[in-house]
């Protein structure tokens, strides 16, 4: 479902606040405080907007709580569950404010931090980043988050901040923007960073998950990872065919040398073990590659159907 013109000079607001929910329905309450406390330390005209993303907990349910108690809280539930990033794109779509805060639910994104982002803005600048400069995340985690990013700007040449998660504010213009990109593989920090626009970053605490554990398991963060590193880059197409060349190239000089061999010495090199070896190395290079390309031609597939992002069960305070 897009609803592409949200956007009302005659109902916005001054800040809009973006939350994607998935079994949150310990944090909402907490968070809900601590966010109208820090807006209202600034400026009473702002909407925050959560996005419930069938967690299949009470969270929905909290929301509508919230919301019957207060207008400035709006909700969209989805019909399933479609993921984080589409969260956040039914957000951006629905919003309204000059200003968009982005951030998670878990409370490890601080609330008292959309104060600091929202004066740094004010100083010219579209998109304020929350650089996270000590994270509350276990080993593995940074870890992998680590490992992620070197091999994401590696193969999409791009130079995205690891440091800095979905934390931030961005003005009516870049969601104006954002809104008109529909590719279905969805990763709001790199899209937003394909932008171009100038950029600032401030240092904000990230705290510790006080709740529960993550849900973002090792299987759907190799997911959205590979999902990524295909939607921003050909690359790995471009290396299947290098690398290619240099195993043909390989076999070739390897074709000449058993040939002098055989010239010097009267007769082939004998090795039935190599042989199979060699085929069977080449025959995975080649299955891997059609795989890749396998992968490029799915994901195309996807986007030529022209689905919605995402289809919306129910909406509060809209």
């Amino acid at each position: 479902m897009h609803n592409s013109g949200c956007i009302n000079d005659d109902t916005s607001v001054l800040i809009s606040v973006v939350i994607p929910v998935y079994k949150s329905e310990k944090f909402l309450k907490d968070l809900y405080h601590r966010l109208v406390t820090q807006i209202e330390s600034f400026t009473s005209d702002f909407e925050i907007i959560m996005i419930e993303d069938c967690g299949g907990d009470k969270s929905w349910q909290i929301i509508n709580e919230l919301s019957q108690k207060d207008k400035r809280v709006k909700g969209i539930q989805f019909s399933r569950n479609f993921g984080q990033h589409y969260g956040i794109t039914a957000g951006l779509d629905y919003c309204s404010g000059e200003w968009v805060v982005v951030m998670d639910s878990d409370l490890q994104d601080r609330p008292e931090e959309i104060p600091h982002l929202y004066a740094k803005a004010l100083e010219g600048y579209d998109i304020v980043l929350a650089c996270r400069g000590k994270r509350r995340d276990p080993l593995v985690q940074k870890i992998m988050s680590w490992f992620f990013y070197k091999v994401f700007n590696y193969l999409t040449e791009m130079n995205y901040n690891p440091q800095v998660g979905n934390f931030r504010i961005i003005s009516k213009k870049v969601v104006m923007h954002f809104r008109q990109m529909r590719e279905r593989l969805r990763f709001f920090g790199g899209l937003i960073d394909w932008m171009g626009f100038p950029v600032a970053y401030i240092d904000v605490q990230h705290d510790s998950r006080a709740k529960g554990k993550s849900s973002y398991t090792f299987k759907k963060k190799f997911k959205i990872a590979y999902e990524a590193i295909i939607s921003y880059s050909d690359k790995p197409l471009k290396m299947s065919i290098q690398f290619g060349f240099i195993m043909s190239l390989l076999a070739f000089l390897y074709g000449i040398y058993i040939v002098i061999r055989a010239i010097i010495f009267g007769s082939a090199i004998a090795g039935w073990s190599s042989l199979m070896v060699s085929i069977y190395f080449v025959g995975g290079i080649i299955i891997a590659t059609l795989g890749v390309i396998g992968i490029y031609l799915g994901k195309t597939f996807d986007e030529v159907k022209k689905r919605p992002l995402y289809i919306t069960k129910e909406t509060i305070n809209f």
